[in-house]
């Protein structure tokens, strides 16, 4: 995907400081909704269903037309090939709602809430589960802060991820772990920069998060899903 290059161990090491970083460690709850941004792995519409099916939420949503990292991989639409995943595992079709027109994160949450606007969901709304991949939990939750047309901080919102560690992350769908470094570095710049756009909230990032990607970034290995603003 970004060239399959060699992690070393010391890069090894530093990409787990941002990975621990980017995962907000919520503790999973009951919620009225699981909404799914999407992405190019798969296991998040398998784990989101899976939480679905335990009864962690009266309705599952997935969001998502096509962005940066599944452009050209699927004929479908993010949204229509996490939805047969959740049927195939047993959700009913009628408990599942997709958007399909989001290229970004920031449409994901702008363009579900107005799905959810038109489908008279909102009034009822009080508590979200947003799923994504572990690296990206912070990126998205700072987005949804920002990005939700209502009043984000009236909701109780809990971030979550396939529990899956870093070393094992690498399969088909997201490449090899270079590639998946190489996203939680742009995941993570993301994170430091987007505020001042107004994509974001602000975040606290400690010293030794920013030391870590800054020697990712000298190796010149990493730069592939970086974005000019």
């Amino acid at each position: 995907m970004f060239g399959g290059l060699t992690v070393t161990d010391e890069e090894t090491d530093f990409a787990l400081t941002l990975w621990d970083y980017m995962m907000l460690h919520h503790k999973v709850k009951k919620s009225d909704i699981i909404l799914v941004l999407g992405n190019h792995d798969t296991r998040t519409a398998e784990y989101a269903a899976k939480l679905f099916l335990d009864g962690y939420a009266d309705w599952l949503m997935f969001s998502g037309d096509e962005g940066v990292l599944t452009k050209g991989k699927w004929d479908k639409t993010e949204a229509e090939v996490f939805g047969e995943v959740a049927i195939t595992m047993g959700v009913p079709k009628e408990k599942i709602i997709l958007e399909t027109k989001a290229t970004n994160t920031g449409q994901n949450v702008s363009f579900s809430y107005h799905v959810l606007q038109e489908r008279d969901l909102l009034e009822s709304l009080r508590s979200v589960t947003l799923i994504q991949m572990p690296h990206m939990e912070r990126r998205i939750y700072t987005t949804f802060m920002k990005q939700w047309p209502g009043d984000a901080t009236a909701l109780n919102v809990t971030v979550s991820s396939p529990p899956i560690s870093m070393i094992n992350y690498p399969n088909d769908h997201v490449g090899t772990l270079h590639d998946v470094v190489t996203v939680l570095v742009g995941s993570l710049y993301r994170v430091k920069v987007y505020p001042k756009a107004g994509f974001q909230i602000p975040q606290h990032i400690p010293k030794v998060v920013c030391w870590c990607f800054e020697k990712l970034i000298k190796t010149g290995k990493y730069s592939g899903h970086m974005i000019k603003i």
